[in-house]
């Protein structure tokens, strides 16, 4: 067999130990001579020990030598043929044989690790490599559909599978193996470029997106139930003899990144150094599969539109690409509660099969694991997309199941990568959007929140918290980040929140203040660069003040969020105002930093209203007798008193600013690479990293959590800039 691994004579008749028979039996897979798919080959390769331990240094020697005969063996396409035969007796089968299993499971390791050492080294953009089809001398056999690509057969079969047969004790491993199979099959994606075009050759991936609805509803069902339920690997079933020697991994079953950047784990991946389980690795592949599933976008065309009139450059015909619809997309996005299907009360039918999940396990499971950024787009997912779900969460009591650990990523943002700060935002300004969001966070009252380190927060409401970390996180972005959309969504956020505040407390109604002096005293720092630099003789430049290319546009940039904080303040005043002691104690207490603004020709409008409180509450105050000097506590119950008194005399009533999430006509820019990301740093393999077009690796994988907040410029997020839109409301 030329240069294949040394492969002792095989008798056929049991003499050799199962490790030369082991080393023979993959020796003949990557080697010349092609085996039909009916030869007892093929059952002897799949009925292997499964406790068997092949070499890193060998695996990599057989991928590179089956790589070289795969074209004239197609063994590649055979054992994938089998592979299907094997799922297919699982699935048919009331219980999974055991002999089917080990069949099963030997057919998607080999099967695994050469296909994506194929697909790692592939060449050509429609992965010729993988030779995905058997000569013309061999036909598939009869329970196949001879009009069916090898690809569709087996993704058919996989998914069958997975939606099909539970997990348990008997069937756990393979449904992890299965998941590992299906996300090397879509890693072709990692050798693409970031824009989908109609050029791009994925056969597995397009495989998966045509497979018919009713399997396509089971399998995101199952992927999400593997997700609330996080099973874990049962470590005590005597089902799983054959694994009690944990330091000897199965064939092929430990593959370094010497030998294809591939790890198939064995028992002693999903036990700790306790002997306890650790977190359910079937969790995690199931969450990888699904948001790498329901981002993909096929690209099946290109249009040709107009662009803007006025511009010579845009003016001319622009390609605009066109996708075919995703059905896990839409399967997930028409997914209802099982406890309750509105369909039922509203009287309108669905067209085909619905997905039907327990809500209320979904909500408690992201909440549990909103540190995980991929919990996090999904939880991005439902609510942008799923309407059901998102009115499920807006009539929950306990918001802050969700909300916390959202808070906490915003508080530890010097930590936490730059996209999931944009998630969570995004997230929190989509729900901003509900007035009965609104008014119930400031009703739900926390007793303590242990992670705030700057001051503790007693019985602080849910709402004042949020105020608190929104404005937190703007003046992180100010000194660090300088990015005018994360400033956006912040203010956005607020402004929707504003005319529902109820009982701001003490120090979010300082924050709050406190933000519109910070955003001033930048402005008046712009103000005077911009003015000195009209001033400033033709050719004359001051190295030292280090004037932006465009200050003005800054300048104006900042103009807009001072006038969106003084559009809060006055929507709290115009219509929360009895119920705001607080806040109008901190506009009294630091009434000086309005006063520069009173008369300017952008903000006076805005002022008249904060003037009018201000007149009302000194007035009162002047009028009020105290011995002795004027405490915080008078102060605040003279407020109190005279907030019953308030009628809103004098107020000029504004239309209210109401900020909504538009999601990018390009997602998949954004989303495609952002989940592969995550699953290459949280999956059990790696990709070589010189074979990645789909983002740019200048980080080891492993690293690629820790994405550099520097890294964020300009508004583009990784090349996707959020869009908010503002509507005015009467």
């Amino acid at each position: 067999m030329g240069g294949a691994p040394s492969t002792p004579r095989w008798s056929g008749g049991g003499a050799m130990r199962p490790a030369e028979t082991a080393e023979y039996l993959i020796g003949t897979f990557v080697g010349e001579k092609s085996y039909p798919l009916e030869s007892d080959y093929w059952q002897k390769l799949l009925e292997l020990p499964i406790d068997l331990r092949w070499p890193p240094d060998r695996v990599l020697q057989a991928c590179q030598l089956l790589a070289q005969n795969n074209s004239q063996t197609r063994h590649l396409a055979k054992i994938l043929i089998h592979l299907v035969r094997c799922l297919q007796e699982c699935v048919s089968s009331s219980g999974v044989p055991f002999a089917a299993f080990v069949k099963s499971l030997n057919a998607v390791y080999i099967s695994s690790v050469f296909l994506k050492y194929l697909i790692e080294t592939a060449k050509s953009d429609d992965f010729e490599e993988l030779y995905l089809s058997i000569d013309g001398a061999e036909t598939l056999p009869n329970t196949f559909s001879t009009d069916l690509s090898i690809q569709h057969l087996v993704m058919h079969s996989v998914l069958t599978f997975i939606g099909k047969v539970d997990v348990s004790t008997n069937t756990y491993l393979l449904h992890h193996e299965l998941l590992n199979f299906v996300l090397i099959a879509m890693s072709t994606q990692l050798l693409s470029g970031p824009s989908p075009g109609p050029e791009d050759v994925h056969p597995f991936i397009d495989a998966l997106m045509v497979q018919e609805s009713s399997l396509v509803s089971l399998v995101v069902c199952k992927l999400l139930s593997n997700y609330t339920r996080q099973p874990n690997f049962p470590v005590d079933s005597s089902s799983y003899s054959i694994f009690s020697e944990v330091n000897q991994p199965g064939v092929l079953q430990r593959v370094g990144s010497v030998a294809a950047n591939f790890v198939l784990f064995p028992l002693n991946f999903f036990v700790g150094s306790t002997g306890e389980p650790t977190k359910s690795p079937l969790a995690d592949n199931s969450l990888n599969v699904l948001l790498v599933l329901i981002h993909y976008r096929k690209c099946v065309g290109v249009d040709y539109v107009k662009g803007k009139v006025g511009y010579s450059s845009d003016s001319l015909p622009k390609e605009e690409p066109y996708f075919s619809e995703n059905p896990y997309c839409k399967a997930l996005q028409n997914a209802r509660d099982v406890e309750f299907d509105r369909l039922d009360v509203d009287g309108n039918a669905h067209n085909g099969p619905l997905v039907k999940l327990p809500f209320a396990s979904l909500f408690d499971t992201l909440g549990m694991c909103l540190s995980d950024e991929r919990s996090v787009i999904l939880l991005y997912t439902m609510v942008q997309g799923n309407s059901a779900f998102l009115e499920y969460v807006l009539v929950r009591t306990d918001l802050d199941t969700l909300l916390m650990p959202m808070l906490e990523t915003l508080y530890n943002a010097s930590r936490r990568s730059s996209n999931q700060i944009y998630m969570v935002l995004i997230i929190l300004l989509i729900l901003s959007q509900d007035s009965s969001f609104n008014a119930s966070i400031h009703k739900l009252i926390l007793p303590s929140v242990p992670w705030y380190e700057e001051r503790r927060l007693h019985q602080t409401s849910l709402g004042s918290l949020m105020v608190i970390i929104l404005i937190r996180t703007v003046k992180y972005n100010l000194s660090k980040l300088r990015d005018v959309y994360l400033h956006t969504n912040c203010l956005a956020t607020l402004a929707n929140m504003a005319p529902h505040v109820h009982r701001l407390s003490a120090y979010a109604s300082q924050r709050l203040v406190s933000l519109f002096d910070m955003l001033a005293r930048k402005y008046n720092k712009l103000a005077e660069m911009t003015n000195d630099k009209m001033h400033m003789p033709n050719g004359e430049s001051r190295e030292e003040d280090n004037l932006p290319e465009d200050t003005s546009a800054e300048l104006h940039i900042y103009t807009d969020f001072l006038r969106i904080v003084l559009e809060i303040l006055n929507a709290i005043l115009t219509y929360t105002l009895p119920r705001n002691p607080e806040v109008v104690y901190a506009v009294m207490h630091r009434q000086e930093v309005f006063q520069p603004f009173r008369n300017h020709p952008r903000f006076n409008e805005l002022l008249e209203n904060i003037f009018t409180v201000l007149d009302f509450f000194n007035s009162r105050m002047d009028a009020q007798r105290v011995d002795g000097e004027w405490s915080v506590e008078k102060v605040l119950e003279v407020i109190v008193i005279n907030c019953r008194s308030w009628r809103g005399e004098g107020m000029k009533m504004f239309t209210q600013l109401r900020f909504t999430y538009e999601q990018e006509s390009h997602p998949e820019e954004f989303f495609i690479p952002y989940v592969w990301q995550l699953v290459l740093y949280n999956s059990t393999f790696g990709f070589n990293p010189s074979s990645i077009n789909l983002f740019p690796v200048d980080l080891p994988l492993q690293e690629m959590g820790e994405v550099e907040t520097e890294k964020l410029e300009n508004g583009v997020l990784d090349g996707q800039e959020l869009q908010v839109q503002v509507e005015k409301l009467v």
